[in-house]
Protein backbone atom coordinates (compact mmCIF):
# COMPACT_ATOMS: atom_id res chain seq x y z
CA UNK A 1 0.00 0.00 0.00
CA UNK A 2 2.85 2.43 1.08
CA UNK A 3 4.49 1.73 -2.91
CA UNK A 4 4.35 5.88 -4.01
CA UNK A 5 1.85 6.90 -1.27
CA UNK A 6 2.33 8.55 1.62
CA UNK A 7 1.87 7.11 4.98
CA UNK A 8 -0.99 9.18 6.14
CA UNK A 9 -2.76 8.43 2.87
CA UNK A 10 -2.22 4.70 3.35
CA UNK A 11 -3.47 4.66 7.09
CA UNK A 12 -7.33 4.54 6.81
CA UNK A 13 -7.10 2.10 3.93
CA UNK A 14 -4.62 -0.26 6.33
CA UNK A 15 -6.97 -0.20 8.88
CA UNK A 16 -10.22 -1.26 6.73
CA UNK A 17 -8.35 -4.09 5.17
CA UNK A 18 -7.05 -5.50 8.21
CA UNK A 19 -10.20 -4.86 10.24
CA UNK A 20 -12.61 -6.56 7.33
CA UNK A 21 -9.58 -9.80 7.16
CA UNK A 22 -8.02 -11.26 9.94
CA UNK A 23 -5.62 -13.87 8.55
CA UNK A 24 -3.92 -14.15 5.15
CA UNK A 25 -6.01 -17.09 4.25
CA UNK A 26 -9.55 -15.10 5.34
CA UNK A 27 -7.50 -12.46 2.66
CA UNK A 28 -6.61 -15.02 -0.11
CA UNK A 29 -10.23 -16.41 -0.33
CA UNK A 30 -11.65 -12.67 -1.04
CA UNK A 31 -12.82 -11.70 -4.50
CA UNK A 32 -10.87 -9.58 -7.04
CA UNK A 33 -14.03 -6.71 -6.82
CA UNK A 34 -14.06 -7.43 -2.68
CA UNK A 35 -10.20 -6.28 -2.58
CA UNK A 36 -10.26 -3.19 -5.50
CA UNK A 37 -13.76 -1.92 -3.55
CA UNK A 38 -11.56 -1.98 -0.54
CA UNK A 39 -8.89 -0.43 -2.25
CA UNK A 40 -11.17 2.27 -3.91
CA UNK A 41 -9.26 5.78 -3.93
CA UNK A 42 -6.09 4.57 -2.97
CA UNK A 43 -4.94 4.44 -6.80
CA UNK A 44 -2.27 2.07 -8.59
CA UNK A 45 -4.88 -0.68 -8.58
CA UNK A 46 -2.41 -3.50 -9.55
CA UNK A 47 -0.86 -3.14 -6.03
CA UNK A 48 -4.64 -4.58 -5.14
CA UNK A 49 -4.52 -7.30 -7.51
CA UNK A 50 -0.53 -8.05 -6.89
CA UNK A 51 -1.62 -8.44 -2.95
CA UNK A 52 -4.48 -11.14 -3.59
CA UNK A 53 -2.07 -12.71 -5.59
CA UNK A 54 0.76 -12.98 -3.93
CA UNK A 55 -2.11 -13.78 -0.36
CA UNK A 56 -2.81 -17.21 -2.68
CA UNK A 57 0.53 -18.38 -3.12
CA UNK A 58 1.66 -17.56 0.21
CA UNK A 59 -1.52 -20.19 1.42
CA UNK A 60 -1.51 -22.35 -0.68
CA UNK A 61 2.42 -22.90 -1.03
CA UNK A 62 3.90 -21.70 2.14
CA UNK A 63 1.47 -22.57 4.83
CA UNK A 64 0.77 -18.56 5.02
CA UNK A 65 4.67 -17.76 5.79
CA UNK A 66 6.60 -16.01 4.29
CA UNK A 67 9.69 -17.78 2.38
CA UNK A 68 13.23 -16.70 3.36
CA UNK A 69 15.01 -17.05 -0.03
CA UNK A 70 15.35 -13.69 -1.88
CA UNK A 71 14.62 -15.70 -5.26
CA UNK A 72 11.25 -17.19 -3.66
CA UNK A 73 10.42 -13.33 -2.27
CA UNK A 74 10.88 -12.15 -5.80
CA UNK A 75 8.83 -14.42 -8.04
CA UNK A 76 5.77 -13.11 -5.82
CA UNK A 77 3.57 -11.07 -8.22
CA UNK A 78 4.66 -7.34 -8.02
CA UNK A 79 7.54 -7.95 -5.63
CA UNK A 80 11.00 -6.65 -6.95
CA UNK A 81 14.54 -6.05 -5.19
CA UNK A 82 13.46 -3.33 -3.15
CA UNK A 83 10.51 -5.09 -1.68
CA UNK A 84 12.11 -8.21 -1.06
CA UNK A 85 14.91 -7.06 0.69
CA UNK A 86 12.34 -4.92 3.03
CA UNK A 87 10.36 -8.07 3.76
CA UNK A 88 13.80 -10.32 4.23
CA UNK A 89 14.80 -7.29 6.79
CA UNK A 90 11.62 -6.51 7.94
CA UNK A 91 10.34 -10.46 8.99
CA UNK A 92 13.21 -12.25 8.86
CA UNK A 93 15.83 -9.86 10.34
CA UNK A 94 18.33 -10.29 7.16
CA UNK A 95 21.27 -8.24 6.92
CA UNK A 96 20.50 -6.50 3.99
CA UNK A 97 19.20 -3.05 2.59
CA UNK A 98 16.08 -2.10 1.10
CA UNK A 99 17.11 0.67 -1.25
CA UNK A 100 14.55 3.15 -1.92
CA UNK A 101 14.34 7.02 -3.01
CA UNK A 102 15.09 7.79 0.76
CA UNK A 103 17.93 5.56 1.11
CA UNK A 104 19.63 6.44 -2.11
CA UNK A 105 19.46 10.05 -0.89
CA UNK A 106 21.22 8.96 2.76
CA UNK A 107 24.04 6.98 1.35
CA UNK A 108 24.70 9.55 -1.66
CA UNK A 109 24.50 12.53 0.85
CA UNK A 110 27.32 10.21 3.63
CA UNK A 111 29.66 10.86 0.66
CA UNK A 112 28.30 13.60 -0.93
CA UNK A 113 28.27 12.28 -4.47
CA UNK A 114 25.21 12.27 -7.05
CA UNK A 115 22.63 9.35 -6.83
CA UNK A 116 23.29 8.40 -10.71
CA UNK A 117 26.97 7.75 -10.17
CA UNK A 118 26.43 5.34 -6.89
CA UNK A 119 26.30 1.81 -7.55
CA UNK A 120 24.44 1.48 -4.24
CA UNK A 121 24.36 -2.48 -4.40
CA UNK A 122 28.46 -2.13 -4.41
CA UNK A 123 27.83 0.47 -1.65
CA UNK A 124 26.16 -2.05 0.74
CA UNK A 125 28.62 -5.16 -0.30
CA UNK A 126 31.84 -3.00 0.40
CA UNK A 127 30.26 -1.34 3.46
CA UNK A 128 28.85 -4.73 4.52
CA UNK A 129 30.85 -4.86 7.98
CA UNK A 130 30.14 -0.99 8.86
CA UNK A 131 26.14 -1.48 8.26
CA UNK A 132 25.68 -4.65 9.87
CA UNK A 133 27.45 -4.67 13.04
CA UNK A 134 24.73 -5.75 15.22
CA UNK A 135 22.02 -8.25 14.38
CA UNK A 136 19.00 -5.34 14.78
CA UNK A 137 18.84 -5.81 10.78
CA UNK A 138 15.04 -5.28 10.86
CA UNK A 139 15.67 -2.17 12.74
CA UNK A 140 18.27 -0.60 10.27
CA UNK A 141 15.90 -1.37 7.32
CA UNK A 142 12.96 0.35 8.79
CA UNK A 143 15.65 3.50 10.54
CA UNK A 144 16.92 4.20 7.07
CA UNK A 145 13.62 4.71 5.34
CA UNK A 146 12.28 6.69 8.21
CA UNK A 147 15.81 8.37 8.42
CA UNK A 148 15.33 9.30 5.32
CA UNK A 149 11.41 11.18 4.95
CA UNK A 150 12.14 12.77 8.46
CA UNK A 151 15.53 13.78 9.15
CA UNK A 152 17.71 13.72 5.72
CA UNK A 153 14.60 15.42 3.71
CA UNK A 154 15.00 16.20 -0.10
CA UNK A 155 14.46 20.20 0.45
CA UNK A 156 15.52 21.61 3.99
CA UNK A 157 17.05 18.77 6.00
CA UNK A 158 17.77 18.78 9.46
CA UNK A 159 21.77 18.23 9.52
CA UNK A 160 22.54 19.80 12.84
CA UNK A 161 20.34 17.68 14.41
CA UNK A 162 22.06 14.58 12.51
CA UNK A 163 23.66 11.81 14.47
CA UNK A 164 25.54 10.91 11.25
CA UNK A 165 26.87 14.95 10.69
CA UNK A 166 30.38 14.03 12.33
CA UNK A 167 30.59 11.48 8.93
CA UNK A 168 28.51 13.20 6.25
CA UNK A 169 30.72 14.74 3.73
CA UNK A 170 27.52 16.75 2.62
CA UNK A 171 27.27 18.31 5.96
CA UNK A 172 30.81 19.36 5.66
CA UNK A 173 30.83 20.39 2.49
CA UNK A 174 30.99 23.49 0.81
CA UNK A 175 30.40 22.02 -2.60
CA UNK A 176 27.15 20.38 -1.48
CA UNK A 177 25.07 17.88 -3.87
CA UNK A 178 21.84 18.52 -5.21
CA UNK A 179 18.65 16.37 -4.58
CA UNK A 180 17.25 14.22 -7.43
CA UNK A 181 14.05 15.90 -8.23
CA UNK A 182 10.87 14.02 -8.62
CA UNK A 183 9.62 14.95 -12.35
CA UNK A 184 5.77 15.41 -13.99
CA UNK A 185 5.45 14.05 -17.32
CA UNK A 186 4.30 16.58 -19.76
CA UNK A 187 0.59 17.25 -19.88
CA UNK A 188 -1.26 14.82 -21.81
CA UNK A 189 -5.12 15.81 -23.08
CA UNK A 190 -7.67 13.59 -23.30
CA UNK A 191 -11.29 14.30 -24.85
CA UNK A 192 -13.63 11.84 -23.12
CA UNK A 193 -17.64 10.79 -24.10
CA UNK A 194 -20.20 10.52 -21.74
CA UNK A 195 -23.45 8.98 -22.51
CA UNK A 196 -25.92 9.57 -19.92
CA UNK A 197 -29.30 9.49 -19.55
CA UNK A 198 -32.91 10.08 -17.79
CA UNK A 199 -32.15 7.50 -14.82
CA UNK A 200 -29.08 9.66 -13.98
CA UNK A 201 -27.03 6.57 -15.36
CA UNK A 202 -23.41 6.83 -17.79
CA UNK A 203 -22.77 4.57 -19.55
CA UNK A 204 -18.89 3.09 -19.46
CA UNK A 205 -16.82 0.37 -21.15
CA UNK A 206 -13.53 -1.34 -20.44
CA UNK A 207 -10.81 -1.86 -22.93
CA UNK A 208 -10.21 1.82 -23.22
CA UNK A 209 -7.45 3.61 -24.74
CA UNK A 210 -6.40 5.01 -21.12
CA UNK A 211 -2.83 2.43 -20.88
CA UNK A 212 -2.76 3.29 -16.70
CA UNK A 213 -6.65 2.39 -16.57
CA UNK A 214 -7.35 0.24 -19.51
CA UNK A 215 -8.41 -2.52 -17.36
CA UNK A 216 -11.57 -0.88 -15.47
CA UNK A 217 -14.74 0.56 -16.61
CA UNK A 218 -14.79 4.22 -18.17
CA UNK A 219 -16.48 6.11 -20.66
CA UNK A 220 -14.81 6.85 -24.14
CA UNK A 221 -11.85 8.69 -24.27
CA UNK A 222 -9.75 9.57 -27.03
CA UNK A 223 -6.52 11.39 -26.78
CA UNK A 224 -7.13 15.00 -27.69
CA UNK A 225 -6.79 15.85 -31.95
CA UNK A 226 -5.77 19.32 -32.60
CA UNK A 227 -8.53 21.13 -34.77
CA UNK A 228 -10.95 18.07 -34.73
CA UNK A 229 -14.08 19.14 -33.97
CA UNK A 230 -16.78 16.84 -31.79
CA UNK A 231 -20.03 17.91 -33.13
CA UNK A 232 -22.25 15.25 -32.34
CA UNK A 233 -21.56 16.33 -28.37
CA UNK A 234 -22.16 18.89 -26.00
CA UNK A 235 -18.98 20.26 -24.53
CA UNK A 236 -19.37 20.51 -20.64
CA UNK A 237 -16.10 21.20 -19.23
CA UNK A 238 -12.19 21.02 -19.04
CA UNK A 239 -10.47 20.31 -15.60
CA UNK A 240 -7.16 18.77 -14.58
CA UNK A 241 -6.28 15.73 -13.16
CA UNK A 242 -2.85 14.65 -12.26
CA UNK A 243 -2.27 10.92 -11.81
CA UNK A 244 0.69 9.83 -10.35
CA UNK A 245 3.68 11.66 -12.66
CA UNK A 246 1.26 12.22 -15.41
CA UNK A 247 -0.70 15.82 -15.64
CA UNK A 248 -3.60 15.07 -17.61
CA UNK A 249 -5.96 17.75 -19.30
CA UNK A 250 -9.65 16.10 -19.41
CA UNK A 251 -12.09 18.00 -22.00
CA UNK A 252 -15.41 16.44 -21.13
CA UNK A 253 -17.96 15.92 -23.44
CA UNK A 254 -21.99 14.44 -23.09
CA UNK A 255 -24.61 13.46 -24.97
CA UNK A 256 -27.79 11.98 -23.42
CA UNK A 257 -29.06 8.98 -25.09
CA UNK A 258 -31.20 5.45 -24.57
CA UNK A 259 -28.77 3.50 -26.71
CA UNK A 260 -25.18 2.80 -26.00
CA UNK A 261 -22.79 0.82 -28.36
CA UNK A 262 -22.73 -3.10 -27.10
CA UNK A 263 -19.38 -2.72 -25.22
CA UNK A 264 -20.67 0.21 -22.94
CA UNK A 265 -22.74 -0.79 -19.65
CA UNK A 266 -24.90 2.06 -17.88
CA UNK A 267 -23.53 2.09 -14.39
CA UNK A 268 -25.64 5.00 -11.79
CA UNK A 269 -24.20 8.35 -11.00
CA UNK A 270 -25.36 7.70 -7.21
CA UNK A 271 -24.93 4.18 -6.81
CA UNK A 272 -22.42 1.97 -7.00
CA UNK A 273 -21.87 -1.42 -5.57
CA UNK A 274 -18.92 -1.90 -8.02
CA UNK A 275 -15.46 -0.84 -7.54
CA UNK A 276 -15.11 2.65 -9.41
CA UNK A 277 -11.84 3.87 -10.00
CA UNK A 278 -11.06 7.86 -8.67
CA UNK A 279 -10.39 8.86 -12.28
CA UNK A 280 -14.03 7.72 -13.32
CA UNK A 281 -15.29 9.31 -9.96
CA UNK A 282 -14.76 12.91 -11.09
CA UNK A 283 -15.90 12.40 -14.05
CA UNK A 284 -19.46 11.30 -12.19
CA UNK A 285 -19.49 14.73 -10.48
CA UNK A 286 -18.89 16.46 -13.38
CA UNK A 287 -21.78 15.04 -15.45
CA UNK A 288 -23.79 15.44 -12.42
CA UNK A 289 -24.04 19.04 -12.17
CA UNK A 290 -26.34 18.31 -15.28
CA UNK A 291 -29.11 16.96 -13.09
Amino acid sequence: MLQQTQVKTVIPYFLKVTKRFKTLRSFSNCTENEILKLWEGLGYYRRARNLLKTSKILTKKYNSRLPKSIVEIKNLPGVGNYTANALLGLVHNKPVIAIDGNVKRVLSRIINMQENKIDFNKFVEVNNEKLFSSKRNSDLVEGLMEFGAIICKPKNPICNDCNLNNNCKYFKSSNKIKSVKFRMKKNKNYDVFCYINKKKQIALKKNNELSFLSKFSLPEIRETKKNKKNNSWKFLKSYRNNISNKKLKINLYYKFSNKIPSSFNWYSLEKNEEFIPTFTKKIFRQVSILF
